[in-house]
């Protein structure tokens, strides 16, 4: 019998980076999934051509990740983004910064979507927010709370095994010479150290559909004058390597029991 996963992320694009191989799967093997972010993404990066109704735009591209996927259903808390500068820019007009927003408003809005879908599964990130995003933060605290007021059973947070992150981006740079974005030191303290990871999901076979989902994001993809961004250098990876790369994907479940072992699917 089908369950239901809801994967619960900060801005478009943010799905195809740490858990559209999951979503895939879980669709293909025959589960509803259900697609939620929090902003349209409005102040992403992009080319300067790209910026004007930044949001709209960015709110395409999630569509057509989501097809990619298998997605049976795409919704918005409604929040503006926050931005990835120094200081939060003021509120939009009739509009709140995802960063400002009533953390129990946030989860009650997120919840009303968990019980409407008899959520089983909710992914949402780590502590740190993944690569520590103001956004990314309060999707933990929010998904967190909401999944308590729904009753939702599981709650899988989004990482990657730091260590192993870090050794990758050391080989990386022998080859590579990454975008002018590219903060290295930043991964160093980002994401959750392998001994907290419990659930390693092979998604390799669903590569394809990842790598689908990334194109989607192309305004997430260049920069002014033509450089690259991280999303373009990892569509630049050949394949198999990317089907290597991008083969698992990884969530800390913090009321899985200590010594119960890994798991290999989201809905043991």
């Amino acid at each position: 019998m089908g369950q239901t996963l809801v994967a619960f992320h900060a801005h478009p694009d943010d799905e195809a980076l740490l858990t559209s191989g999951t979503m895939a799967r879980a669709a293909a093997e025959g589960h509803r999934v259900v697609l939620v972010v929090a902003t349209d993404g409005g102040l992403g990066l992009a080319a300067s051509e790209l910026t004007e109704n930044l949001g709209e735009r960015r709110m395409g591209e999630l569509q057509a990740s989501a097809q990619a996927l298998g997605t049976s259903r795409v919704e918005t808390l409604g929040y503006a983004d926050s931005g990835l500068g120094p200081d939060t820019p003021p509120d939009p007009p009739g509009r709140v910064r995802f960063v400002r927003a009533d953390p129990e408003e946030a989860a009650q809005r997120l919840a009303a979507l968990l019980r409407e879908e008899s959520a089983d599964v909710l992914l949402t990130y780590d502590a740190n927010g993944g690569y520590g995003h103001r956004d990314h933060v309060k999707v933990h605290q929010v998904g967190a709370r909401a999944a308590e007021l729904a009753g939702t059973p599981k709650v899988l947070q989004a990482t990657v095994p730091r260590d192993l992150l870090v050794r990758a981006i050391h080989l990386a740079q022998r080859i590579y010479r990454f975008p002018p974005d590219f903060d290295e030191a930043s991964f160093e303290r980002a994401y959750s150290p392998s001994s907290a990871v419990t659930h390693r999901i092979g998604v390799r076979r669903y590569a394809s559909h990842k790598r689908a989902s990334m194109r989607a994001h192309a305004s997430q993809a260049t920069a002014d004058g033509g450089a690259d961004r991280t999303l373009a250098a990892f569509l630049r990876i050949p394949r198999p390597l990317f089907d290597l790369v991008f083969g698992r994907e990884w969530f800390v479940d913090a009321s899985r029991p200590p010594g119960k072992g890994v798991a290999h699917d989201v809905f043991e």
